[in-house]
């Protein structure tokens, strides 16, 4: 009869069963019959390297030449960091500079600063510029022993600043003259007249070519800080040939 399985105990082959992949056994018997190779068996260490082949991530070791050259240490190779913690001598003029001023402003309040018209006033004139010589003095101080420690500023890195051009002699001299007119004509053509040249001069200077407007600023800024010295402070500054005016 088609289509009927053979029992067995009616005689002929039992029928052929599916192998368990499940079962260790049948899932061996079926690899041979495809041909794969075992898979090892779990818990079974790798095969170890060879002896040539180094470790993964790791260099390999330097032979020749190169394994007997010395590192040499980046501060040493870095000429720039080298200079670095070289004090900056050219900085301690600055604080000589910044030293001198302050002892100046406290010379010139102690001897020639006269003592306060109001004596309502506990605090008097001399206050103020005598503060501002110690604070003077104080930074000087602070800045000398910051150079000695190696400190150094950092150079200006603008993206419109090009640190390789050379000094503005031109500005630097047109200052210093502006500084030097003001303080010989101060007490001949008083502050009024000599602080607009001042303030003219350094905005000229400085690029400035607004001559009218310039001229206006510099007379407005002038009449100011000369009535603020002398209401504020009770300083009364070089009035010169305007005296009787102002």
């Amino acid at each position: 009869m088609s289509g009927m399985t053979t029992r067995p105990d009616r005689g002929g082959d039992p029928p052929s069963r599916p192998a368990d992949p499940t079962l260790p056994h049948q899932a061996g018997a079926r690899e041979r019959e495809v041909g794969v190779p075992p898979a090892p068996a779990s818990g079974s260490a790798p095969p170890a390297a060879g002896p040539a082949a180094p470790p993964a991530g790791s260099a390999a070791p330097a032979t020749g030449d190169a394994a007997r050259t010395p590192e040499v240490p980046a501060a040493d190779a870095d000429p720039a960091a080298a200079a670095e913690r070289t004090p900056d001598r050219a900085q301690y003029g600055v604080c000589a500079f910044l030293a001198l001023v302050g002892g100046l402003v406290i010379l010139e309040a102690t001897t020639r600063i006269g003592e306060a018209i109001n004596t309502a006033d506990p605090v008097g004139p001399k206050a103020v510029p005598i503060l501002l010589g110690v604070l003077l003095l104080i930074v000087a101080v602070i800045y000398a022993v910051d150079v000695a420690r190696g400190g150094s500023g950092e150079p200006e890195a603008g993206e419109d600043v090009d640190l390789a051009s050379p000094i503005d002699w031109r500005t630097v001299l047109l200052l210093v003259g502006a500084f030097l007119v003001n303080a010989v004509l101060i007490d001949r053509l008083g502050w009024v007249i000599s602080g607009t040249i001042l303030f003219w001069g350094s905005a000229y200077a400085l690029g400035n070519r607004h001559y009218v407007r310039n001229l206006l600023i510099s007379v407005a800024l002038s009449l100011i800080t000369f009535y603020t010295f002398a209401i504020g402070l009770g300083v009364d500054l070089p009035a010169g040939v305007l005296q009787g005016i102002l």
